[in-house]
């Protein structure tokens, strides 16, 4: 029985999406590493990009899935570091569970702070949905920025954020990688990474729908 609202609106694109997870899981290989709930994040990863590397990059906090189940379940809000994020995530399947979607990284006041304090708009960003209290309980989503990241982390330690679940996979060459190794680092969290220097918007996308579909199916099992 398929999943209604997190899968695609056809038959023809339901089957090639089935037809797509099914190659996945044949061309894959091993990956006993990761659990049932896991696999489907990272197999809709690969699905994704194409990129079988996933297989092996991809890491998780060990109450991660759940973490992310739960709050998606309880309308938690999403924080993104970039607008692509947003505009890449399914409006019906958000509306379907009230969660809402928040990035400020082209706001005017996040843009004069960041010239002001010589610091970076995704640094600023991520300040300002702390002070909306938007972090708390949210699902913070990272895909460009490890310095958006690196200040979740520093606003975690200093006590003034506790997000339910972090799913961080920025992209490039400068702090991405050592961005996504302190993130493992953290105990108190759960996170969802990709190591070293892949990642980006489009996984960060898939992830969210596969903990989305995750969430419909224990609904629809409970």
């Amino acid at each position: 029985m398929s999943n209604v609202i997190t899968e695609q609106l056809t038959r023809a694109g339901q089957k090639i999406e089935h037809d797509s997870f099914a190659i996945v899981d044949n061309e894959a290989g091993s990956h006993e590493a990761y659990s049932d709930g896991e696999w489907q994040i990272v197999r809709r990863m690969i699905h994704a990009t194409a990129d079988f590397e996933f297989n092996g990059l991809a890491q998780f906090h060990h109450a991660a899935v759940e973490a992310g189940i739960k709050a998606i379940s309880q309308g938690a809000a999403i924080v993104a570091d970039v607008e692509m994020i947003c505009v890449g995530l399914s409006k019906p399947r958000l509306n379907h569970f009230g969660v809402t979607t928040n990035h400020f990284i082209a706001d005017e006041d996040v843009i004069t702070q960041a010239k002001a304090e010589n610091t970076t708009r995704a640094v600023q960003a991520m300040r300002k949905a702390q002070q909306q209290g938007l972090l708390d309980g949210g699902i913070v989503a990272v895909g460009n920025a490890p310095t958006a990241l690196l200040e979740v982390l520093e606003l975690i330690k200093q006590g003034k954020a506790k997000p339910a679940l972090i799913v961080g996979m920025p992209v490039g060459f400068v702090s991405a990688a050592e961005s996504k190794d302190a993130l493992s680092e953290l105990t108190e969290v759960p996170w969802i990474i990709t190591r070293g220097r892949k990642g980006g918007s489009t996984l960060v996308v898939s992830a969210l729908h596969a903990l989305l579909a995750l969430v419909e199916a224990r609904q629809k099992n409970a």
